[in-house]
């Protein structure tokens, strides 16, 4: 199978990258070529800007894919993208368009879990669930006009190896290693979905090419667990105790997170909050696609600390912040949060 990936660098990318050659796929990545990455051997790299026309058109003009593998579509990188351009210059060109798209494309229910026929968000465009509803529509429109070959993959919390989301599994690990307080807002009641990133992949790589597949939307995750269950449960795999302290309601407004001042770091993960509490249901790739994960939740995070304690990530020293989403950890401000809490 000739493949394209948008992205390939960091994280879904990367992994999408690795399991397509491993499979003995022929890869091309498209991406701005700013990331430095080891890809593996005969993987074409192509350098394009999504928001810069001209670039893709000399990238991408006049070449044929048998799947385009769409991971760098978020509002971050493809904001400012012409989509419509996009869509013309490869329909009639591919043979499937798989979207990595995102739970958070929905409007959000008290009703769970949530189904893919649950309505679309009406977050403004320049959001993230905006931008990815506002995708999907639009690819969706293409198919029912021409045809154009698109599936849609809607998954929640991804985890795994190589993840480059700052605030999730990686200073969790962190802060039960280290014997540091872990903040939890809302009696540790929020529930959330978490799926591994090795899973999501190998389901858009298995539905690439299956006629049945096109023209629809995949939830695709696993168990919705709270809050506390997951610090439980990684205290758990990793061995050591959880130093738990509960956010009362009334203190939340001055440690929640605001995703357009990522400096003010929150002293909890953004997951932990209210605005995330949903499970998704996955009858639908489970039924028609005959889709099982592989790993659950707590299997999935003993292999994800697994590769966190082989690279050495244990070691972590400063307080980083991730490039793309600003998000990270900030373990003194928590500390001084915790003991405030307990009125030290």
């Amino acid at each position: 199978m000739k493949t394209l990936v948008f992205g390939g660098s960091t994280f879904v990318g990367l992994r999408t990258v690795k399991e397509l050659a491993a499979r003995g796929h022929e890869v091309a990545v498209l991406n701005r070529g700013v990331t430095s990455v080891d890809l593996p051997p005969g993987t074409e790299r192509l350098i394009a800007d999504r928001t810069d026309n001209e670039s893709m058109k000399a990238a991408l003009g006049g070449r044929e894919f048998d799947a385009v593998f769409d991971i760098s579509g978020f509002v971050m990188v493809a904001g400012k993208s012409d989509l419509d351009f996009l869509i013309d210059l490869l329909d009639g060109n591919i043979g499937h368009y798989v979207y990595c798209s995102s739970i958070m494309c929905y409007e959000p229910s008290g009703n769970m879990p949530w189904p893919e026929t649950n309505g679309y968000t009406d977050q403004p465009r320049d959001t993230y669930g905006g931008f990815k509803a506002y995708t999907e529509k639009r690819l969706f429109e293409q198919h029912r006009k021409t045809g154009f070959p698109v599936t849609a993959v809607r998954p929640a919390a991804i985890y795994g190896p190589n993840n480059n989301i700052y605030d999730m599994e990686a200073p969790m690990f962190l802060r039960l290693l280290r014997g540091l307080p872990i903040l939890i807002p809302h009696e540790g009641l929020v529930t959330c979905s978490y799926g591994h990133v090795d899973d999501l992949v190998r389901f858009q790589i298995d539905i690439a090419g299956q006629d049945v597949a096109k023209g629809e939307a995949f939830n695709l995750t696993n168990e919705g667990v709270t809050t506390q269950y997951y610090v439980e449960t990684l205290a758990d795999i990793v061995g050591k105790p959880a130093d738990i302290v509960y956010i009362p309601e009334d203190k939340l407004p001055d440690m929640g997170f605001n995703w357009r001042q990522p400096e003010n770091k929150p002293v909890f993960g953004h997951l932990f909050g209210r605005m995330h509490h949903s499970v998704l249901s996955i009858r639908k790739a489970e039924t028609l696609m005959d889709f099982k994960n592989e790993y659950d939740f707590r299997s999935g995070h003993a292999h994800t600390f697994e590769w966190f304690m082989e690279e050495g990530m244990a070691q972590i020293g400063e307080n980083p912040k991730d490039p793309l989403w600003g998000g990270g950890w900030d373990f003194e401000r928590e500390a001084e949060a915790a003991a405030a809490l307990r009125g030290g």
